[in-house]
This record gives structure tokens, C-alpha cells and sequence, in this order.
């Protein structure tokens, strides 16, 4: 299926991208600046590796294992910081809505709950019938566009007051804008991936 696998390639660039901005963050503002944009940076890339289409490169079975791990710790570590920001429970969300993507598509590998649409925009297997929690689904997409939205919204009135089209004296790794877009780009992103449950 040419359309999925192009999505898949679509939003893995997307999120590579918007990783690599965030790594270009770490290196100004204050610790918390860094340190969200190190949890940002994560993230990016995670959803990137998560949105290799299939056909290109099908994970090894042990690879959601791998996943779930990875971003339970990023969960923990979310947990544990949002003690001092509660921007950080935004990261605990998105490393746990990661987890929880890839629990679901180790038990539809491992169970054979692939469905007949195809690829799609996640990884391995279809993900439709994959048996996620629809619960837990909707709730995580309600949070999702609820973020997308509000971002949104946020992003014009610091676009509109942005320093004229000249570069902050940070250069561009401190963007106020851009930072926003970035993360407004993720949680479209993450909303994406979550529809293909």
C-alpha cells in the first residue's frame, strides 16, 4: 500500500525533524529549558523510529519490548521532574502513551492480531484490531486534541509578537515560536499514531 508506507515516511521525517530542533535547544536556556528540550529531543525521535513503515523496516519482536522499557524510564524520569515543572507531566503523558503503543504492538505481534488494512503509519503490524483499550485510546486522543488545539492557539500571539523576523539572541535554538511548534507538531504527531489503534 503506497499511501500508509508514504505517511509513514511523511511523519517519521516529521518527527526526526522536530527531534533534531529540540537537540539544537538543549544547548541554550536555563537547566529546566534544557532538560525539557532533552525530554522533547527523546520523544521526537522515539515517535520517528515507532513510525518507520513496515514494509521499509519491520522492528524485531523483542524491539516493542524494547520500547515500553526505554519510555517507562523516560516516564519515571518525567515523574520525578515534574516536581519542580508541570510541563514535565506532559512528558509523563507522552512517554507513557508511548509505552502504551508499544505494549499494544508487541501483543498484536505476538498474537497475530494484524489486521487486513495494510500498513500503517506506526511500525510492524496493523494496528487496527490490534486490541488497544478503546478507553484508554480515547481518552489519550481526547488529551491529544485538546494539546493540538490549545497549542495552537498559543502559537499565534507568540508568532505575532516574535522579534520582527530577527533571530533571538540565542540564535535559533531560542525560538519561543518554534519551540511551541515543535511541540504542537508532536502532539499532532502522537494524535496521528494513536488513531491507528
Amino acid at each position: 500500500m503506497h499511501g500508509p508506507a508514504m505517511s509513514g515516511w511523511l511523519l517519521m521525517a516529521l518527527c526526526a525533524v522536530t527531534g533534531s530542533y529540540c537537540l539544537l535547544r538543549t544547548r541554550t536556556g536555563s537547566a529546566e529549558e534544557r532538560r525539557a528540550a532533552r525530554a522533547e529531543a527523546l520523544m521526537g525521535f522515539g515517535m520517528a523510529a515507532m513510525a518507520i513503515p513496515a514494509a521499509a523496516v519491520a522492528p524485531p519482536a523483542w524491539g516493542w519490548g524494547l520500547y515500553a522499557v526505554f519510555f517507562g524510564i523516560a516516564a519515571l524520569r518525567a515523574l520525578w521532574f515534574s516536581r519542580r515543572s508541570g510541563h514535565h507531566l506532559h512528558h509523563l503523558v507522552g512517554s507513557s502513551a508511548m509505552v502504551y503503543m508499544a505494549v499494544v504492538m508487541a501483543r498484536a505481534g505476538a498474537g497475530g492480531h494484524g489486521g487486513s488494512h495494510g500498513s500503517h503509519a506506526m511500525g510492524s503490524t496493523s494496528m487496527a484490531g490490534a486490541g488497544g483499550i478503546p478507553l484508554l485510546t480515547g481518552l489519550l486522543l481526547l488529551y491529544y486534541a485538546v494539546y493540538v488545539l490549545r497549542s495552537g492557539a498559543r502559537l499565534v500571539p507568540v508568532a505575532a509578537a516574535a522579534t520582527g523576523g530577527r533571530s533571538a539572541p540565542g540564535g535559533w535554538g531560542a525560538r519561543p515560536e518554534l519551540a511551541l511548534a515543535c511541540r504542537l507538531t508532536m502532539g499532532i504527531a502522537m494524535f496521528a499514531m494513536l488513531l491507528t489503534l
